[in-house]
C-alpha cells in the first residue's frame, strides 16, 4: 500500500483535542489576601466554565490537568482541601454534566485516593460513558513519566507472557498502553498563569501540539480566553517536521 503523504496546511482546522495546565490558583488567592483554599475554589468555577466554554465553541475533546502526582508533596491540610473540593465536583458536577452530554474520563493514580473519592470516580464515569458531546478528561494524581513507565511495563508483561513480539512494539501499540489510549493527541495545549512549561503533563501525547501560554490566572480564566487560545492556533502553521512549501 502506498503510504499517504502528509497534509501540511498553512491554515490548521480547529483542534479537536485541547489540553489544559490550570496554574495560578494559589496566587490568585494570595493576590487577594485569601487563603490558598479560596483559589482552588475559584479554580474550580474556572473548570466550570472553561466545560460551558468547551461544549460552546465547539471543541470536541477537553483536557484538563487537575491534580498532579507531585502535588501529594504539598501541606496535608492543602491536600485536604482538594480532596474536599473533589469530592463536592464529584457529587454535585456530574448532574450537570450528564445534561449536557459530556462524557468524563479521570486518568491517573487512583489508588491514592480514599475509596470514597474512587467510588465517586467510578460512578461518575459509568453515569456519563455514552455521553458524545464533549469527551472531558481530568488528571487526576498524575505524573506524565510514570504514565509512560506504566506503558512500559505493561508491554513488557505482554512480552514476558509471549502475547507479543518486542519487534510488535511500534507507536501505535505504545500509545495503546498509555492511559489516553482512544483519545487523540492533542492539538493544542494552553497553560495559564504566565509559566511556561509542561510539568510532567502528557509527556508522549503533546509531541506535535501546539503551545499557547497566558499571563491569565487559572480562576480568571473562561470563554473569551479559551477562544482567543483557539484563534492563535488558527494562525500557527503546522508542519508536523516538514518542510514548507
Amino acid at each position: 500500500m502506498t503510504p499517504v503523504p502528509l497534509q501540511v496546511s498553512d491554515a490548521p482546522a480547529d483542534p479537536v483535542h485541547v489540553a489544559v495546565i490550570m496554574d495560578g490558583n494559589g496566587r490568585w488567592a494570595q493576590a487577594r489576601g485569601l487563603p490558598r483554599t479560596a483559589g482552588h475554589k475559584a479554580g474550580a468555577e474556572a473548570v466550570r466554565r472553561t466545560v460551558k466554554a468547551a461544549v460552546s465553541l465547539g471543541v470536541p475533546y477537553l483536557t484538563l490537568f487537575g491534580f498532579s502526582s507531585e502535588n501529594w508533596k504539598r501541606p496535608s491540610s492543602e491536600v485536604g482541601d482538594l480532596m474536599g473540593l473533589l469530592r463536592l465536583y464529584l457529587r454535585k458536577e456530574i448532574a450537570e454534566l450528564d445534561r449536557e452530554g459530556v462524557c468524563l474520563r479521570i486518568i491517573g493514580d487512583r489508588s491514592r485516593f480514599e475509596p470514597d473519592i474512587q467510588r465517586l470516580i467510578d460512578d461518575a464515569e459509568a453515569r456519563t460513558r455514552d455521553n458524545t458531546r464533549l469527551n472531558l478528561t481530568i488528571a487526576l494524581s498524575y505524573g506524565g513519566r510514570q504514565e509512560i513507565l506504566d506503558a512500559a511495563r505493561k508491554l513488557a508483561e505482554q512480552v514476558r507472557r509471549g502475547e507479543i513480539m518486542p519487534d510488535d512494539i511500534d507507536e501505535t501499540r505504545f500509545q495503546g498502553a498509555l492511559q489516553t489510549a482512544g483519545l487523540p493527541e492533542p492539538d493544542l495545549l494552553i497553560r495559564t498563569s504566565g509559566e511556561q512549561r509542561i510539568s510532567n503533563f502528557l509527556l508522549w501525547q503533546v509531541a506535535y501540539a501546539e503551545f499557547v501560554f497566558t499571563d491569565v490566572l487559572w480562576p480568571d480564566f473562561g470563554q473569551d480566553h479559551l477562544a482567543a487560545a483557539l484563534d492563535d492556533f488558527r494562525g500557527r502553521e503546522r508542519r508536523f517536521g516538514a518542510a514548507t512549501t
